[in-house]
């Protein structure tokens, strides 16, 4: 089966897409199931304070949405998007079962496997998503949409078992007290070979799409750049086991690899056309406009697992539940519920030729991102006198910012691909997940600006000042959506005939 005929699938979604939805769920479900772990572990049983812990976690966040931009780069110049995949697989393998060996004695060497491992794997799924579309398909953002419901399916099963099963409270009776958390980081790497099963027994029904870029070289040309890349990849480790301990190479490290990633892509510019340059510029105006998402949206692992620990109360419609439980797993409850309605809804809006451009989404996204952190400053309004209030509220607020993220996250891998020229696709969609890690980066400054103006306060003094805080953030959220709406004429003629 060749490119083309893959293209002309009738129906809604390829069956192509479907393959790698449950390669991408299990990969996931390993990163989720992982990072889950990594905070409480680092507290609990490395004995960190929780300040270096927060560092530690998000130079590792970072450094995990960074490196999928040099994942990106190798994908496009050597491997293809299907050897950076299941290259990025194995390492991700290999960072799981140190941990499931050792985790207290090579805590950061497993950690780091991983973290080079998601940069050659994540990039690169997305991308070849896109390659199952003809350019200007307007069913390209529905399959994304069901991609991103296979993503959070991963995450919702991950983020939950493997720290259930660390912290003793999933199948106790049948794994030693000693051995769990050696189960729980095992369990990632069982769930990543499904992954990797998954996508090489189905590869085939992929035709071209994902195969090396440098088939027309000679074979030992062409492995000599493989095996350096292969070797290369494997001794970056120890430079990123040092990074993420030093928490101070972090930032040096987002000062810089943004700035050299722009003045790459410029470089690369002057291979393009007029033409495919002015939707890179577009592609780059979505990726600065994400990190403001994201920079928000993030809060759900820092300020607001805090305001959920201390603040809310424990039930969700009369139903006891844990409200830190809640804030994780509220959001991609949302997304797996409402996902593919969502992408229907823009198929429907399509045939009827009214559905919003690219630019009118993300401005979307911004209002309901918005309109969820009014939620949370609202709840203020229903606290009693210990300081907590309404776990309802709360999660009606994720029900609201989940349609943000529907209408960016996914809209947005979308957009990349079809931005970006063939030559430099991975790149982008690295630079896509760079401003993600960029967004990370600037959550826990917002995050620990929240708090430092909390300190010493009573719960319900707490309460308000957080509360405050996320007002704050509905009012920027709503002037960069307003802003984004009012230049998408100017972003869309960049686009050409991109909608």
């Amino acid at each position: 089966m060749n490119t083309e005929q893959i293209q002309n699938f009738k129906g809604k979604y390829p069956k192509q897409l479907w393959y790698l939805f449950f390669s991408e769920m299990w990969e996931r479900f390993c990163f989720y199931g992982m990072r889950g772990m990594l905070y409480f572990y680092m507290v609990h049983y490395l004995l960190m304070d929780k300040e270096t812990a927060n560092l530690q976690y998000g130079a590792t966040q970072a450094w995990v949405y960074a490196f999928t931009f040099i994942g990106g780069l190798f994908a496009d110049k050597i491997f293809g998007f299907r050897k950076s995949l299941f290259w990025g697989g194995l390492l991700m393998i290999v960072g799981s079962l140190i941990l499931a060996i050792n985790p207290k004695s090579f805590f950061f060497v497993g950690v780091s496997f991983s973290i080079v491992g998601t940069g050659f794997f994540k990039p690169n799924i997305s991308s070849m998503v896109g390659k199952l579309y003809k350019e200007g398909d307007s069913r390209t953002d529905a399959g994304f949409s069901l991609f991103y419901a296979g993503v959070n399916l991963g995450a919702l099963i991950g983020g939950y078992v493997c720290i259930a099963i660390g912290k003793g409270q999933m199948l106790s009776n049948l794994i030693p007290d000693n051995l769990k958390w050696n189960v729980a980081f095992g369990i990632a790497a069982v769930v990543m070979v499904i992954s990797l099963l998954t996508f090489t027994q189905t590869q085939k029904s992929l035709g071209e799409i994902g195969l090396s870029p440098l088939l027309h070289l000679d074979k030992s040309k062409r492995k000599f750049y493989e095996w350096s890349t292969y070797v290369g990849s494997i001794l970056i480790v120890p430079i990123i086991i040092v990074m993420v301990s030093n928490t101070v190479y972090t930032d040096y490290f987002m000062f810089a690899i943004g700035p050299i990633s722009i003045l790459y892509l410029a470089y690369e510019m002057k291979n393009f056309s007029i033409i495919e340059n002015k939707k890179l510029i577009a592609a780059v105006i979505f990726m600065l406009f994400s990190i403001v998402f994201w920079a928000f949206f993030e809060q759900s692992g820092g300020s607001l697992s805090d305001f959920a620990a201390e603040n809310l109360n424990g039930t969700v419609l009369g139903i006891p539940l844990d409200p830190n439980g809640v804030n994780n797993s509220a959001n991609s409850f949302f997304v797996i519920a409402f996902a593919a309605i969502v992408g229907l809804v823009w198929l429907w809006m399509a045939k009827r030729k009214i559905e919003p451009n690219t630019v009118i989404k993300f401005g979307l996204a911004f209002l309901f991102l918005a309109g969820g952190f009014w939620i949370f400053y609202y709840t203020k309004f229903f606290a009693d006198a210990s300081g907590r209030t309404s776990l309802d509220l709360f999660t009606f607020g994720w029900f609201i910012i989940t349609f943000g993220e529907l209408c960016l996250s996914p809209i947005g891998m979308s957009a990349m691909t079809k931005l970006s020229p063939q030559k430099t696709q991975a790149v982008i969609m690295g630079m896509w997940f760079l401003a993600s890690a960029y967004g990370q980066y600037f959550a826990g400054l917002l995050g620990a600006n929240i708090a430092k103006a909390s300190k010493n306060a009573t719960n319900l003094e707490k309460l308000n000042v957080y509360a405050d805080g996320y007002q704050q953030l509905a009012i920027y959220a709503l002037i960069a959506g307003v802003v984004l709406i009012f230049i998408s004429p100017f972003v869309k003629k960049l686009m050409q005939d991109v909608k």
